[in-house]
């Protein structure tokens, strides 16, 4: 949900002649935040509050996009991604991310652990459960944006979950999913890559089907 809402700060930022990634952040952040809060009311479930921010923001997107002037060449580069595109600003926002990722997962691995397996356990222990969440929520949306121009907006819920699931295949445990999903995510963006140089397709398709390649033959291997 967030990916495709997203769309809506990229159209923003074309409109109004700003960065679309800093567009996007911006509206990433704000829509993560959006969801936690709605779907903690009593009147709406998770899901919905998805379903609403998701089409709002991919709404949103498609008109200010429409109403831009002129032409923006590089739309397209957003939705399914394009390694040519990345620059060294955007290597060095996905480095910081990076790092500060490692910090607070090194720093707060059992707390989060508590928060997304049992939240009430994690309350009754007199932990910030809303504050994890919203922080969670934060660096969700901005993994979201730091991948947009790698794989796009339309296959970064795939690199999200793909390495977990081909994870979970071989193990339960928390720690290990963690360490074999980044594995497996830079074996499948090195082969995506791979495929994409050879084939001349786009970079997000060929990671998104090379990681699908790896899941399968897991899944083969784990049967």
């Amino acid at each position: 949900g967030i990916t495709h809402a997203s769309f809506g700060g990229i159209g923003l930022g074309v409109f109004a002649g700003v960065s679309p990634i800093l567009g996007a952040a911006v509206f990433a952040v704000l829509s993560a935040f959006g969801v936690e809060w709605l779907s903690k009311r009593k009147d709406m479930r998770e899901d919905s509050a998805i379903a609403v921010f998701w089409t709002l923001g991919m709404a949103l997107g498609i008109m200010f996009s429409f109403m831009s002037p002129g032409f923006a060449p590089d739309l397209s580069s957003y939705l399914f991604g394009n390694i040519l595109t990345i620059t060294r600003i955007d290597l060095l926002i996905l480095g910081i991310l990076a790092v500060a990722l490692t910090l607070f997962f090194s720093l707060y691995l059992h707390p989060i652990t508590y928060v997304a397996f049992d939240r009430e356990f994690a309350r009754s222990q007199g932990m910030p459960v809303a504050l994890f969440e919203y922080v969670l929520m934060l660096f969700i949306a901005l993994t979201i944006v730091a991948c947009l121009r790698m794989v796009g907006i339309v296959l970064a819920i795939s690199l999200l979950t793909i390495p977990q699931m081909t994870a979970n295949l071989f193990t339960y445990k928390f720690k290990r999913i963690i360490w074999l999903s980044i594995l497996i995510g830079f074996i499948g963006c090195l082969g995506g890559l791979f495929i994409s140089y050879h084939w001349k397709v786009p970079s997000g398709a060929s990671i998104i089907f090379f990681s699908i390649l790896i899941y399968a033959l897991c899944k083969v291997i784990k049967r």
